[in-house]
């Protein structure tokens, strides 16, 4: 048989009930300490001399669907130790029971801390109300910042990487312990000198994997000149994409003149491709400028102050990065365009009667993008064979270039074989970028070298030289099992977490939410 219920074993541990009274909107329950003496807070010295009583009322877990409200019979006594300050005193009881002047039983307070770690400030005091619960927005948020974040065990393997306060204007930076998978710290910014100090104080770290930025390889080199670095392996692949798409945009000239692009007739332009050829002749206008100061041998800073365009556009333009002529996406016409030049071909000349008949096919666009399909189709007929197509974009060009021909359509199979025969060095750093992505993948540190030997001469031979400079990391990226992946997760879980207070998470509370609740 099991025991009889008892009114004390509802109540917090060390308390009996002595009356209990439930009303329409609460319980209330009268009770007492059942310990006889207590010890002074001043001196530690144990008294059993009652000095007098009084009431405290603290909020306690619900109970039946109504919120519980605790009258609780505090005593004072008296302090007879002769050295204390204090002569009188109010009981105290243990801290995961009641905590002094608190107003809310301690099992009470951790399920409050737990909402507030988990849902934040507006939307746990809403779901408090509903569990009945009474704490508001303010409240919790007090009791996540008072309470903190715990004590990290020191981690020997760790992931450093930064995080956006604000997009491009403010960053922090991130720390997670790889073996815990767990974040550890977060630091108020993304200068190498406060990622310094912070490793100064963990002489036991021995792997710190981060991005391929020089700021936290500075700070590591200086604070753990023993520990190995490694690079994010994808951060080395997104850098070897990117490297490729640049050596597109510096070959779009070429490009164009390889697939019959070489001149736009603007008569064929929609007006929001006119606006954009407008843009392009501008930029052509500026990067003959560019140029041509940086023939005479003027340096990047004189060229800055004579033309007043900013470091990074001066760079570009050098680099060849801004060539070209529609910088827009692809269109959504594109897995209906067979089927388009089918019914054009069969005598369908209206637009909007196009667009009916595609939107039973699936299509979702608007009827303004099958319009101007069919009015640059039309004036396409009116002009003359002198009208050349128009040339994709780098990133599509890209793309096309890296996908396999299985999954092109018959036109762009034939753009991507007028690349490669008119644009043979293309191909060539293709090659070596998917060696180098290959190489990472099988985890082939050998072919490391023999690649570096290839890829520095041709139009990846910048992103080559990037890999020489931090060959260390990126030959540890290559070996060990560790990399920056997980910590990029974190990064997100803490996003939301900053999402979710709408701007009011400070850094001690981020810190609490984000290393509290894990």
């Amino acid at each position: 048989m099991g025991q009889n219920l008892r009114p004390s074993t509802l109540v917090p541990r060390g308390f009996v009930v002595d009356d209990a009274a439930s009303g329409a909107d609460a319980t209330l329950i009268t009770v007492r300490p059942l310990s006889i003496a207590s010890a002074c807070p001043g001196c530690g010295t144990r008294s059993v001399r009652i000095h007098s009583r009084y009431p405290r009322r603290l909020a306690d877990l619900p109970m039946a669907g109504k919120p519980v409200l605790l009258v609780v019979i505090v005593r004072r006594f008296h302090c007879d130790a002769v050295l204390c300050g204090r002569r009188i005193f109010a009981e105290r009881f243990d801290e995961d029971v009641l905590a002094p002047w608190a107003r809310r039983t301690a099992r009470l307070d951790d399920i409050v801390h737990h909402l507030g770690l988990v849902l934040g400030g507006r939307p746990a005091a809403s779901f408090a109300q509903r569990l009945m619960l009474p704490v508001s927005n303010d409240t919790l948020l007090r009791v996540v910042r008072r309470r903190g974040s715990p004590r990290f065990v020191p981690p020997t393997i760790i992931g450093i990487d930064d995080w956006a306060w604000r997009r491009n204007q403010r960053y922090g930076t991130i720390i997670c312990d790889l073996e815990r998978r767990k974040t550890i710290a977060l630091l108020p910014d993304r200068e190498p000198a406060t990622a310094q100090a912070w490793l100064s104080d963990q002489p036991q770290i021995s792997i710190v994997a981060r991005d391929r930025g020089g700021g936290y390889a500075m700070a590591a080199a200086k604070a753990l000149p023993k520990a190995t670095q490694v690079a994010d392996r994808w951060h080395l692949m997104e850098n070897a994409s990117r490297a490729f798409l640049d050596a597109v945009r510096k070959s779009m000239r070429q490009i164009r003149t390889a697939i019959g692009a070489t001149t736009i007739n603007p008569d064929l332009l929609t007006a929001a491709e006119r606006i954009q050829y407008e843009g392009y002749l501008h930029r052509e206008d500026t990067n003959a400028a560019i140029l041509g100061l940086a023939k005479a041998g003027v340096t990047i800073k004189e060229i800055v102050r004579r033309t007043g365009y900013s470091r990074g556009l001066v760079r570009r333009v050098l680099r060849g990065q801004r060539s070209d002529v529609f910088r827009v996406r692809e269109s959504s016409l594109e897995l209906y365009l067979p089927w388009l030049d089918a019914q054009w071909s069969a005598g369908q000349r209206n637009g909007a009667e196009l667009w009916r008949r595609l939107a039973v096919q699936g299509f979702r666009g608007s009827l303004r993008v099958v319009t101007e399909w069919t009015t640059r189709r039309r004036k396409a007929e009116k002009v003359d064979g002198a009208a050349l197509s128009r040339a994709p974009s780098a990133r599509t060009v890209a793309r096309l270039m890296t996908i396999g021909r299985d999954n092109l359509s018959k036109s762009e199979t034939v753009i991507v074989a007028a690349i490669e025969g008119g644009v043979p060095q293309l191909v060539d750093a293709r090659e070596i970028i998917a060696a180098f992505q290959a190489m990472i993948r099988k985890k082939s540190l050998v072919d490391l070298e023999p690649w570096l030997e290839q890829a520095r001469s041709g139009l990846v031979a910048p992103f080559a030289n990037g890999v020489v400079k931090d060959r260390a990391a990126v030959s540890a990226a290559i070996t060990s099992p560790w990399s920056n992946g997980q910590t990029e997760g974190q990064i997100t879980k803490l996003k939301l977490v900053k999402r979710q207070m709408y701007g009011r998470g400070k850094l001690d509370l981020l810190q609490a939410r984000v290393i509290g609740a894990a």
